[in-house]
């Protein structure tokens, strides 16, 4: 937003002042001002109010013409003008021989034959408006040869404040509630808004108009007529032009300069074409035409003001083209209202189309304000056009007042926040410079929060000692080390699992971890063949890629392993991150924190890689829960998934994730040569499972036995069952050793290793624990390898 200097000085005396350093601290202490700041003006000399004498066509051109100017001195003065506006008596901006317009100086030249003394200058050429269509047209009584900026107000500061940084400050968007922060930073008065006596209509008929929808927060309105100008003060123009808006004619520009003075947005119907205002949402969706010559799509949702039943505005948006101000309208009926945020701010999107009033109705502007705004409008209006006359008295229904905030606080609350000394003076001077209601009494302090920093910005006691410290200065602030007390605090289990995690897979088996958002990339997966899963989406996203939040972070590791296929032939990478599974019962997203590991390989087989992930899940159960995880045959749930080797992972009982390989089609659009496989378990399911103790055992004095069994079978998972199910404490270690396939299928070599504590075991006692499971196995159809 473009703030001009020379308006917030209508409404505080800056004389004296240091207008840059007061830019300054106000980006230090109320919002950040962009780097570059404009010094309008500085670039423009020797221009002067010209009247033209004489016009006369050029003998060889039929778009110049040859003139004869008055510019205050002795002699008139030649110039060749190709402006399709001149005429005699005009008055016009003339640059005289050595003026200067930005890099260019004025000269004496020759043009088609004939000497051009100076110039005749468009507004955009002298630099206050775009506006390149003829001469300037100077309708002022000033004598000949007065200097352009002794006429209007063309020297100026300009600067930008960064809308992001007013995003909480609703009373900002406006010169009026800068310039009370001015007033505050510089110890001035700020001067009251010359406002028009409303209460003098009171005995006019009302506006017919009803608020019939509770979006609607207050609706003032009044009805003037008799209005003849059509064309806005130079000065106004410039100053709209000065802050990004264009002149459009002058009841336009009248409402676009009280929204750029007060932070209001103001609307104005031709009453010809609104007779009865009603605020209201339509059931059925229509088609709506803007002021902008666009046809919108209007849903239930969106507050419209409409002219009985005929839509004529969206509220807080933009008005209709049928019911627009023209350059022949005579009367309107004037708009100031307050509507709410969220509202506004959720039509915007579905519009697709924000404007300068909607960014300040998003921002939960002040009810309070909307009376005031017409009052102003009433007095810029008549003090303009003296003929104006009103025909209707204020009209203003008030649906919904937010609550009055009072805060209580004493001198210690501001010492301890603040670490300095602030004498209680100088607290209650700041707060009433910023407009609070406030009192004191001893060493406490009341104060009222105004309504216009009361819709979302001041609300605690901890925002007045902002307003107090920011004002003060932070730069005034003593350097000190603060003392206050430290307790230890003790990490939540879950953060505590996540960094141990984290701490393997780095430092053992050295991953790389990586971040990345919670959107499902619809072009992304296309690409590798990923069908994106049907999950919760932002309503009206801008961007189709990233419109469905992701159930699984498998396919944007997949994703991102493509993109890094030739940072080496072998990598592992592994992120916690969040999914979403749907909606809960209470409306909320389903949101999970899970720990996805994916490892690639160009050099090792599948099953090589395969068997490497899962000892790095059984190591990280081991080395945080002191436990050992356990695995099940599952059936695929994305088309991503290989269904074979496809195990779910369980850990006490408790069902924490699955790991897998990557189904054929998806890894041949990564890397045709490569073997990629993948895990994913939920953290907080993981992070809930009690750690076990640390059990130690005393290693046994004598000897232990070794025995080698290969059974045929695909999956160990039965193997490993049996065995435990032998429920024999002398089995001590139970490792697989080895693998081997060949035309009578797949074996695995399993070892046991048997101790005893106290004797050394025999042949004979060892192998009676073994028969016995290699029974068990037989009888569920798992053979010894002969």
């Amino acid at each position: 937003m473009f703030l001009s200097m020379n308006w917030i000085a209508d409404f505080v005396d800056l004389t004296g002042l240091d207008r840059l350093d007061l830019i300054h601290r106000f980006s230090l202490s109320t919002a950040e001002v962009e780097n570059e700041i404009f010094m309008k003006g500085s670039d423009l000399s020797g221009v002067v109010v010209a009247e033209i004498k004489s016009v006369e066509p050029h003998p060889d051109s039929k778009k110049l013409h040859l003139l004869k100017v008055d510019i205050g001195e002795e002699n008139l003065v030649d110039v060749v003008c190709g402006a399709p506006n001149v005429r005699v008596g005009m008055k016009t901006a003339f640059a005289k021989v050595g003026a200067t317009l930005g890099e260019i100086t004025i000269t004496p030249r020759p043009l088609a034959g004939f000497m051009s003394n100076g110039m005749c200058c468009s507004e955009k050429e002298i630099g206050i408006s775009d506006d390149h269509s003829g001469i300037m047209d100077i309708t002022d009584d000033v004598p000949n040869g007065t200097d352009i900026k002794d006429v209007y107000a063309i020297d100026d500061i300009v600067f930008e404040v960064d809308n992001k940084s007013l995003t909480n400050r609703p009373d900002l968007w406006g010169h009026y509630g800068i310039a009370r922060e001015f007033a505050a930073l510089a110890g001035r008065e700020l001067k009251p808004l010359p406002t028009a006596d409303l209460s003098a209509y009171d005995s006019l008929p009302k506006v017919d108009m009803k608020i019939e929808d509770p979006l609607c927060q207050r609706y003032s309105c009044l009805q003037v007529e008799n209005i003849s100008v059509s064309v806005s003060p130079v000065n106004m123009r410039i100053r709209l032009f000065y802050c990004g808006m264009r002149a459009i004619n002058f009841l336009a520009d009248l409402t676009n300069y009280l929204m750029l003075e007060m932070g209001q947005p103001m609307h104005a119907f031709d009453s010809r074409k609104v007779e009865k205002i009603r605020i209201k949402r339509f059931e059925k969706p229509f088609v709506f035409q803007t002021l902008d010559g666009v046809n919108r799509n209007i849903d239930k949702n969106t507050l419209m003001i409409c002219n009985d039943n005929t839509p004529v505005a969206i509220a807080g948006i933009m008005g209709g083209l049928d019911s627009e101000i023209v350059d022949d309208t005579t009367t309107l009926t004037l708009e100031s209202a307050t509507f709410d945020a969220v509202s506004i701010r959720k039509s915007t999107v579905r519009l697709a189309h924000r404007t300068d009033a909607s960014m300040r109705y998003e921002k939960c502007l002040d009810p309070e304000m909307t009376v005031p705004a017409i009052a102003r409008f009433v007095e810029l209006l008549t003090s303009v056009d003296s003929g104006v006359k009103v025909v209707s008295s204020l009209t203003d229904e008030y649906a919904y007042r937010y609550d009055k905030i009072t805060l209580d606080f004493d001198k210690a609350f501001v010492d301890k926040y603040t670490g300095i000394e602030i004498d209680s003076d100088t607290i209650l001077k700041t707060l009433k410079s910023l407009g609070f209601e406030a009192k004191k009494d001893g060493d406490n302090f009341t104060v009222g929060v105004p309504s216009w920093r009361a819709t979302k910005d001041v609300t605690i006691k901890a925002d007045i000692i902002e307003e107090i410290t920011r004002i003060y200065g932070y730069d005034n602030f003593d350097i000190h080390t603060s003392r206050a007390p430290l307790y230890p605090v003790r990490p939540y289990e879950e953060k505590t699992v996540e960094d141990k995690i984290k701490d393997i897979l780095v430092k053992r088996y050295s991953l790389h971890e990586l971040h990345s958002y919670i959107w499902a990339y619809y072009d992304e997966y296309k690409a590798l063949g990923i069908e994106v899963a049907d999950n919760i989406k932002l309503i009206n996203a801008t961007n189709p890629n990233i419109e469905t939040i992701r159930r699984s972070i498998v396919p944007t590791q997949l994703v991102q392993v493509r993109s890094n296929v030739g940072f080496a032939p072998e990598f592992g990478i592994f992120e916690i991150g969040r999914t979403v599974n749907g909606l809960k019962d209470d409306g909320l997203c389903d949101e999970h924190k899970k720990l996805c590991i994916t490892l690639y390989s160009k050099t090792n087989s599948v099953e090589t890689l395969y068997f490497r992930l899962r000892d790095m899940l059984c190591v990280l159960s081991s080395d945080i829960k002191h436990k050992e995880l356990s695995f099940k045959a599952t059936q695929p749930e994305y088309n991503y998934e290989h269904p074979r080797n496809l195990n779910e992972i369980y850990c006490d009982g408790v069902p924490l994730g699955k790991m897998g390989i990557v189904f054929p089609s998806v890894a041949k659009k990564i890397d045709k040569k490569a073997a990629i496989v993948f895990a994913e378990i939920d953290i907080a399911d993981f992070a809930k499972i009690e750690t076990a103790p640390i059990v130690y055992d005393e290693p046994s004095k004598f000897p232990g036995i070794d025995i080698d069994i290969s059974f045929v079978s695909d999956i160990f998972a039965p193997i490993g069952d049996a065995i435990r199910e032998a429920k024999c404490a002398l089995i001590k270690n139970v490792q697989v050793i080895d693998t081997y396939s060949d035309e009578t299928g797949k074996s695995i070599t399993t070892r046991l290793t048997f101790s005893h504590p106290e004797k050394t075991l025999t042949r004979d006692e060892v192998m009676e624990i073994v028969n016995g499971i290699i029974e068990k196995l037989q009888k569920n159809g798992i053979a010894l390898k002969q």
